[in-house]
């Protein structure tokens, strides 16, 4: 086989247009492949931490320090939503928390103090303490999260059980 003199400088070109060509074909791919794997959320609980209102993790400790009994605050929940925590009679923190979304129209649902139940301020549904639906328009109650206790932060973890106020499998997952 008779060789090209300038054999060497054709390999040479040929590989830096394959370098030239792969570094940016590279980049966009590999974000395009992060899209599609699904995120770890790490640790064992696949749970979210709770976030109070400047959005630093709630530490059970400090919190039922600040917070009192039959006490029910927004704090940060899973996917962002806001949902109570609530504290029980004996100062601890209830197993579950309530998402604060009205199942009417979505508007957040505060806590009304003096008539122990949520009242929503657009139609005027209204859920007792436990967020079971006892007045409409509303349709449903409010949808439920565990709440854990895990290395001193409160963890939210989504509710797959039977719905303890109604019975019901929960209309939420």
């Amino acid at each position: 086989m008779i060789e090209c003199p300038d054999m060497g400088k054709r390999e040479l070109m040929n590989l830096l247009l394959l370098g030239a060509l792969s570094l940016p074909t590279a980049g966009m791919l590999v974000p395009y492949t992060y899209f599609f794997v699904p995120s770890g959320l790490g640790g064992g609980g696949g749970g979210t931490v709770a976030k109070d209102a400047l959005g630093n993790d709630i530490v059970a400790e400090q919190w039922l320090k600040t917070h009192g009994p039959g006490d029910r605050t927004l704090s940060q929940g899973l996917k962002g939503d806001p949902t109570y925590l609530v504290v029980e009679k004996d100062k601890t923190l209830a197993t579950y928390g309530i998402n604060a979304v009205c199942t009417h129209l979505g508007c957040v649902v505060p806590w009304n103090q003096a008539e122990k139940k949520f009242i929503c301020p657009c139609h005027g549904s209204q859920y007792n303490d436990q967020g079971r639906v006892v007045r409409g328009p509303a349709p449903l109650s409010l949808a439920l999260a565990h709440c854990d206790v895990d290395d001193g932060k409160v963890i939210f973890v989504p509710w797959v059980e039977t719905d303890f106020r109604t019975g019901d499998d929960p209309w939420w997952s």
